[in-house]
């Protein structure tokens, strides 16, 4: 096991319009991944100096996502960066169909629009088990300037009482959200395969029949709709957009812009960047985002407090409840705490639960430290876990190279690989919403 670091801080590629698919070619502004050797705290510098580092390893080296000029800025700064892998993986020419035509992106990957009708069609189709729920706006909306309604879908066999907007409901729960760093688009995907996988296979399958019989399946499938909508954008060469497109300070441009969504959380929050430029920007104070409210009063309407207030009050053995947040890339399963190195005081516990998960894919179990190398403050997961008392847990989805690494893997990768790995990791948490913390 050795630490990684998925720090991922903007530079100036996060500002790029990139049109095309790609490799690097010669004096072009297509981002590739670069290969930097390193020693001692040298990844903290690359970070601090604003270069976009994507992954750090215990063999002296970190990987920056970047353009040849960024290329050139890191020799200028001492450092021998190499070209190491593409970002955006070749299509198929048969997905190379025109913009003004497509109803994907990148050779499959929905756009929100079309998220959204899944959702319809789902609660449509299967009125007994799937209801559709507006949880809260996102910023553009707030605006007045299009934008989204937060769609949030309960799953289950339903009876009086379930899938309702209640702390008190009487069935467990277990919360899939996906697609908070909006440029992850694997995860969204993921998510939607999840709710069809239930709903498909009620009555035929025996696993997807006894969850809904026995749970609730709460599944937020695009957390950022608004940034999404950004990504999409891009077409076959999507745009690297992570934050949502709140543009009200620092005058920043392109996808630079906006406040990174998993650093607004309420919980611990003010520990991440104050540069409203970085891609971590925690914005301007604790939920200052509404994406943030809405996320947060949802999880407080569904889930009960379960905890105390001190950082080493656990949650009881009696606790309910499971929840991932999707993110990518980096093949972890990431437990409380972020916002710190300490461990959380119900860490073995999660530890175990982890390892439920990760034996479909694999992943490494353990956390900030163990994995992606930093602390991070404000995240969802911490907030539900250590407000709520939900046993929370984050999911970096894939590799950091190859057809199938990075923010844009082949949209091949997602039934080939993701899937199977995503498929056990899910029934393993939904499985245990009645009862996380039992040994």
């Amino acid at each position: 096991m050795r630490p990684r670091a998925l720090i991922r801080i903007a530079a100036g590629v996060a500002a790029l319009l990139l049109v095309g698919t790609a490799s690097a070619a010669a004096g072009d502004d297509t981002p590739v991944m670069w290969q930097v050797p390193i020693s001692g705290n040298q990844a903290g510098q690359l970070v601090a100096a604003g270069f976009d580092v994507a992954e750090t390893g215990a063999e002296g080296v970190a990987y920056v996502t970047g353009t040849r000029q960024t290329a050139q800025s890191l020799r200028d700064m001492g450092y021998r960066p190499t070209q190491y892998d593409t970002i955006y993986k070749d299509l198929a020419p048969r997905q190379q169909q025109p913009r003004a035509l497509a109803t994907t992106f990148y050779g499959g990957y929905r756009s929100v629009p079309d998220q959204e009708q899944h959702l319809a069609q789902v609660a449509g189709a299967h009125p007994d088990l799937a209801t559709v729920y507006d949880i809260g706006d996102s910023w553009l909306k707030t605006k007045g300037k299009s934008g989204h309604d937060i769609e949030a879908i309960c799953l289950t066999k339903k009876h009086s009482g379930d899938c309702t907007l209640s702390t008190t409901s009487p069935k467990p729960k277990f919360t899939l959200m996906a697609q908070i760093h909006a440029r992850e688009i694997a995860t969204g995907e993921l998510a939607q395969r999840w709710i069809d996988y239930l709903v498909n296979g009620y009555g035929t399958d025996t696993t997807a029949t006894s969850i809904l019989d026995t749970t609730e399946i709460w599944v937020i499938p695009i957390a950022n709709p608004d940034g999404t909508d950004v990504v999409a954008s891009g077409g076959n060469s999507p745009k690297m957009q992570r934050k949502n497109v709140d543009n009200a300070r620092g005058g920043c441009t392109g996808t630079n812009l906006g406040i990174d969504l998993n650093r607004n959380s309420t919980y611990k929050w003010g520990g991440d960047s104050n540069q409203a430029c970085d891609e971590t920007y925690q914005g301007p104070s604790k939920g200052s985002e509404p994406e943030v409210t809405a996320l947060e009063k949802f999880f407080r309407s569904i889930y009960p407090v379960q905890r105390g207030t001190g950082d080493n009050d656990p949650a009881p053995v009696t606790a309910r409840g499971t929840m991932i947040t999707l993110h990518s890339y980096g093949n972890d399963i990431i437990v409380p705490w972020g916002y710190t190195e300490k461990t959380s005081p119900n860490d073995a516990q999660l530890r175990a639960l982890g390892k439920k998960m990760a034996a479909s894919n694999g992943y490494v179990v353990d956390t900030n430290g163990g994995t992606v190398g930093y602390e991070t403050s404000g995240t969802t997961d911490d907030f539900t876990y250590g407000v709520l008392g939900v046993a929370s847990f984050t999911i970096e989805v894939g590799p950091s190279s190859g057809n199938c690494g990075g923010f844009f893997p082949k949209f091949s990768c997602l039934d080939s690989t993701f899937w199977p790995q995503m498929k056990g990791a899910f029934t393993a948490a939904a499985q245990a919403a009645a009862a996380p913390y039992k040994q």
